[in-house]
């Protein structure tokens, strides 16, 4: 199977998590626009999506799918989203399409969050994918000289702005040991907004398809 045939083989076991009469949260990346792509059958059963980019929020209105705002709601039955990287503790890091800042608030707002992946995202420490953060324009520099302290090598992600109207600095040469530990450090720097790490609201179940099938991860309660 090549990577776009695991992409949707992933993306359409997360429709098993998508109940009637509820609002679906719905993240970003190539993964996910094969779930958006796969909800469109079932648009007539869903109460609405809340999406956490511009880009799926176009996507889902393409295909007729009804999109809300995440203050109309009291919060989303499940989130479903993709990584760039994940452990086998659902930890992960995001953001390589620039919408960590939504996703990780969708995520957070969302009783159940389930990430799709292919099998080329597991891992068994993050930081082989360069962590994203996203500051605010006027902190770009202090805060990568932050980042350094913490053993990264922070590089401006050129002619990118989020969402949010922010920047995004790729942070390379990290070991994450701790993801809760630097998830925290990191966002308690003066000008960041927030970064990639999904630690402290992990997910709640991967489902990671592999040319065998798609295998499922749960979190332990």
């Amino acid at each position: 199977m090549d990577a776009n045939a695991l992409k949707k083989a992933a993306a359409e076991a997360a429709l098993a998590y998508v109940e009637d009469d509820t609002i679906v949260g719905v993240g970003t990346g190539s993964t996910v626009n094969f779930f958006i792509d796969a909800l469109a059958s079932r648009r007539a059963r869903i109460t609405a999506t809340v999406a956490s980019s511009e880009a799926s929020a176009k996507r889902l209105r393409d295909l007729r799918i009804p999109v809300r705002e995440l203050n109309d709601t009291d919060g989303c039955e499940v989130y479903v989203d993709g990584a760039d990287e994940v452990t086998e503790h659902l930890a992960m890091v995001k953001g390589g399409g620039g919408a960590l800042t939504r996703e990780k608030i969708v995520a957070q707002a969302s009783r159940k969050f389930v990430c799709i992946a292919d099998a080329s995202k597991l891992v068994g420490v993050l930081g082989r994918f360069p962590l994203p953060v996203e500051v605010i324009p006027m902190a770009r520099s202090f805060v990568a000289r932050e980042l350094v302290k913490v053993g990264g090598m922070p590089e401006l992600r050129q002619g990118v702005a989020t969402d949010n109207g922010n920047l995004i600095l790729d942070v390379r040469g990290l070991t994450i040991l701790d993801p809760v530990e630097l998830e925290t450090r990191i966002n308690q720097i003066p000008g960041v907004v927030t970064n990639g790490l999904f630690a402290r609201r992990p997910a709640d179940v991967l489902l990671l398809a592999t040319p065998e099938g798609v295998k499922t991860y749960k979190r332990p309660r």
